[in-house]
């Protein structure tokens, strides 16, 4: 079998690692290989052990300058602690994830409640670096640590009507003063279908700029999905479900016309009240065109080969 390098894949060996995650999340590496032949049967190896490979040893990046830290971890959509992009790392300082569990439920062989260090501790300490291009409250280019979902949702052996997963953040308005307004109807929700859940660029994040995630970036376990906009990666996560059907998420609930399901970085969709074709970058002054996908279409464009985009938007 011969295996093809992808673009924004490089070794170890020729770039200088983040400073090493330590102690309480290093988990930085999981097991497993996630293929394509897994985009057409997800959970084809879920039964089976899970291997290491030179691409789960490799460090994910982009040939792009990286946000500054301090903009990345200042600037942020986090309504659970305020609607301003300052409230949160303001109303977050407080905020303790201390004795985090995660409650796994629906279409697996093992579901339960999880605490969140002994449900990681299986996995190998070493680190992992993803340098990828997102959308958080602006476009940003940020170093995650963290590990392919794929890796973590294969350990609870889901079943062959698990077509989606559902996550769900914490919800405790004393700890989370943004959860006192209703401007969402909370707790936080969001879903991936279970192929966009299994792809290798889709991953848990534990941490950023080497170091433990800030709470205002999502503490202590978030998502990322670099190819959607912002709001799909969801942050402090406290539910993990395996449905059947499309599971009901946020934004679409509180504007369906303006947000749907699949939310993918598309310069071709207009929002109802403004363009998507253009983007701005945090830090810089101009706009700069938006890339469909943004700019991971080589790798996650076959996910949505039989959807017509404009109506699945």
């Amino acid at each position: 079998m011969i295996r093809i390098k992808k673009r924004w894949e490089i070794p170890e060996s020729e770039v200088t690692p983040e400073p090493l995650y330590r102690r309480r999340r290093e988990f930085m590496q999981a097991a497993g290989t996630i293929g394509g032949a897994m985009l057409l049967n997800p959970w084809a190896a879920a039964q089976a052990a899970l291997q290491i490979d030179d691409y789960q040893r490799g460090v994910v990046t982009l040939d792009e300058e990286l946000t500054e830290e301090a903009d990345a971890t200042s600037y942020n959509n986090f309504y659970e602690f305020g609607t301003d992009k300052e409230d949160p790392k303001r109303n977050s300082k407080r905020f303790k994830t201390d004795d985090w569990t995660i409650e796994v439920s629906g279409e697996c062989a093992k579901p339960g409640t999880y605490d969140f260090e002994a449900l990681m501790k299986p996995f190998p300490i070493e680190e992992r670096i993803y340098r990828l291009r997102c959308v958080e409250a602006w476009s940003m280019v940020i170093p995650w640590l963290g590990v392919p979902l794929g890796s973590i949702l294969a350990g609870f052996k889901p079943t062959s009507k698990a077509k989606y997963v559902a996550f769900r953040t914490l919800y405790d308005p004393v700890r989370m003063p943004g959860q006192q307004r209703s401007v969402l109807n909370w707790p936080y929700r969001e879903g991936l279908t279970i192929a966009e859940a299994m792809h290798p660029l889709t991953i848990m994040s534990v941490g950023m700029y080497g170091k433990t995630i800030p709470n205002q970036n999502g503490a202590p376990i978030r998502l990322v999905v670099p190819w959607k906009y912002g709001f799909k990666s969801i942050k402090s996560i406290v539910g993990i479900e395996f449905t059947e059907t499309q599971p009901q998420t946020s934004w679409n609930m509180a504007a369906p016309s303006e947000y749907g399901f699949y939310s993918n970085v598309n310069p071709e969709v207009d929002h109802p009240r403004w363009s998507q074709k253009r983007e701005r970058r945090i830090g810089e002054i101009f706009k700069r065109d938006t890339l469909m996908f943004n700019g991971y279409a080589e790798e996650v464009a076959e996910l949505y080969d039989d959807l017509d985009l404009t109506v699945n938007f």
